[in-house]
């Protein structure tokens, strides 16, 4: 009987899991998104090509490869056509490859306009969201007044859409919020009927099936672990829980059904949107790790926050998903840094922490240690002894704080610009 493994980002979303699924994928076959929406922003290159993908797994572009959006995902049919139409035009028909679970519930164009509002109405004290209409569709979700796939099969589904859409429509006039979906409806309503191409499936019944007949799984989650809902930088956070323990929930395996946990992180940090980044860096290094990383968000083009690796905030991500093996990305941005820092405490009202604690948006200030910089071009390695010494030693002290090993270094933005490191290495 097989177990289900799991790909996270262990920051605040944009570690580079869309590169690391399609890396893994020849060792599963099917690949399942468990939460999130198409606020995710998955980016994967090869040759000449590349995708960003928002619903649609990361395993798609790999031949013999089943992909599931599970029941924890929030779909926004007319982002999913896009998509869609992009990846067949580049490898054909996916109709057999794609497989959407009847509970995953769908992001509706007033959904859309309450998340404007929302954001909106909230001042300076706004979250950063990506007004894809997430947050709003899962509150509508957790407030059991959600339309899901399973509804789109049913005669009734117009007239629960139109149920749904009059309950928003008197929200948005509470905050007296000027919209026209018109055109965007439009869209949508034939979206969801070209979807229906697709299989919609008993996703919690299909995917314990596989596992029973040993089929390998491997579940993709999205944004990162410090935008969890219950446990990260809340408020701002993402609406859904980006934890392993979300695997669980949000495509209906057993905990005691959870295998191997890779956990993504890049060499540094980075966050978009409004909230709390202890290491954060207003200087030329961060103007340096923002130009060199094209750290621009995938899914909004947003400018993303740039500063040096919180230790903390890792050793946190790694004990609440239960990390198995971590996976280190962008080291090639840190090639021509003379030093590089890592924040390995926090102080806080004169005292020094080294967990992450409660007051995470009070305004911590980071203790570091410093490394002395590679200063060396590492994009042609594919091997670990052709890293320089000094990458090393900076993995190596990750791995000693985190208790976690570093089983692959990327060096490069391609599927094949990888360190796959041996149990010699």
């Amino acid at each position: 009987m097989s177990k289900i493994d799991v790909v996270l980002g262990l920051q605040w979303g944009d570690e580079g899991k869309g590169k690391v699924v399609d890396v893994l994928t020849p060792g599963y076959k099917a690949i399942a998104r468990f939460q999130g929406g198409p606020n995710a922003g998955h980016s994967l290159v090869f040759g000449d090509s590349s995708f960003v993908l928002h619903t649609v797994p990361s395993g798609i572009f790999r031949e013999d490869t089943l992909n599931i959006i599970g029941n924890g995902v929030v779909v926004d049919p007319v982002i999913l056509v896009d998509e869609i139409r992009q990846i067949e035009h580049k490898i054909g028909d996916i109709g057999s490859k794609l497989l959407i679970s009847k509970r995953a519930h769908l992001i509706l164009p007033t959904h859309r306009m309450l998340d404007a509002a929302s954001e909106a109405a909230k001042g300076k004290a706004k979250i950063g969201s990506t007004l894809k209409g997430i947050g709003p569709t899962y509150m509508d979700k957790t407030g059991r007044n959600g339309l899901r796939f399973g509804d789109v099969l049913s005669d009734e589904f117009m007239e629960r859409y139109e149920r749904l859409k009059h309950k928003h429509e008197g929200l948005l006039a509470g905050y007296n919020y000027q919209y026209d979906i018109s055109e965007y409806e439009s869209r949508w309503l034939s979206a969801v009927q070209e979807l229906r191409r697709f299989q919609f499936i008993d996703s919690e019944w299909v995917i314990n099936k596989y596992l029973d007949d040993d089929m390998p799984i491997l579940a993709e989650g999205a944004q990162g672990s410090m935008l969890d809902i219950d446990f990260g930088t809340y408020p701002f956070v993402t609406s859904s829980n980006t934890l392993s323990s979300g695997v669980c929930t949000g495509l209906g395996v057993a905990p005691s059904r959870i295998g191997k946990v890779y956990g993504i992180f890049k060499a540094y940090c980075t966050r978009v949107g409004a909230g709390p980044f202890p290491t954060e860096l207003f200087d030329e290094t961060g103007e340096s790790l923002r130009k060199i990383g094209h750290e621009f968000g995938a899914t909004t083009g947003r400018p993303r926050r740039c500063g040096w690796l919180d230790l903390v905030a890792l050793k946190y991500a790694v004990m609440m998903s239960g990390v198995s093996e971590l996976i280190m990305m962008k080291a090639d941005v840190l090639d021509g840094f003379d030093s590089i820092k890592v924040c390995t405490a926090y102080k806080y009202k004169g005292e020094v922490l080294g967990y992450l604690p409660y007051e995470i948006n009070e305004g911590l200030e980071p203790v570091y240690q410093e490394f002395k910089g590679w200063k060396s071009d590492i994009t042609g390695a594919r091997e670990y002894a052709e890293l320089p010494d000094e990458l090393k030693e900076y993995v190596a002290f990750i791995e000693r704080e985190t208790s976690c090993r570093i089983g692959i270094v990327s060096v490069g933005p391609d599927r094949e610009e990888v360190v796959l490191r041996t149990e010699k290495d």
